[in-house]
């Protein structure tokens, strides 16, 4: 792809925006980013991989949790500080995403990545959203659970997502007016929204 872009996708827990993520990007001819930028703020800040782990997209009262357990900074253990707070996390991590799209063309699955990159020209934020029949029955498939755990999890996780977002962007998580466009996927499946995500970037590019 000769014209930069930027994808980045919200998603509810089990409405399959992780997989349309990558499938949207591997039509594209572009990388996809998802646990894949835990690697890159930790080595961008010397931090091991599991701060971040523990803190990913979780409420902001978790980022203080791992650093309250002690964990390593270049190998040397550490107790939390102000230094590491909630924000500076959030700072390390929203600098890996900055440099990221200003070096390539890609999509970038949740971590706040649309406001995160609010005023990058290239960038196109989505939401992908599902009907909560077929996101249970995504996690029971995917985690070989039961259904009231399925359940449970989906509504702790995107509860844990929304707090998140809501905490560093100042914006609604899932709200339509908070991103570019916001698809139900239940509409027309996983396929064939990726291949309507496809012709509505195509179009907005040919804007240009």
């Amino acid at each position: 792809m000769n014209t930069k872009l930027i994808i980045t996708i919200g998603r509810q827990f089990g409405s399959g925006g992780r997989d349309i993520g990558m499938k949207l990007a591997d039509v594209l001819g572009i990388s996809c980013y998802d646990k894949e930028l835990i690697t890159l703020a930790a080595k961008e800040s010397g931090l091991c991989k599991e701060v971040f782990e523990k803190a990913d997209e979780r409420a902001s009262d978790s980022f203080s949790h791992a650093f309250s357990l002690g964990l390593s900074f270049m190998g040397v253990y550490t107790p939390y500080t102000d230094i590491l707070s909630n924000e500076g996390l959030f700072k390390i991590q929203s600098d890996a995403i900055r440099k990221l799209a200003e070096t390539e063309s890609c999509v970038i699955v949740g971590r706040c990545a649309d406001y995160i990159l609010r005023e990058n020209p290239h960038c196109l934020s989505f939401f992908i959203h599902d009907a909560l029949e077929n996101r249970i029955r995504r996690v029971v498939e995917r985690q070989q659970i039961t259904v009231d755990q399925a359940k449970e999890l989906i509504l702790k996780t995107d509860k844990s997502r929304a707090a998140y977002y809501d905490y560093f962007t100042n914006k609604t998580w899932g709200m339509a007016s908070s991103y570019n466009f916001s698809i139900d996927a239940s509409v027309l499946g996983i396929d064939e929204t990726i291949d309507f995500m496809q012709a509505f970037i195509e179009r907005k590019l040919r804007r240009k």
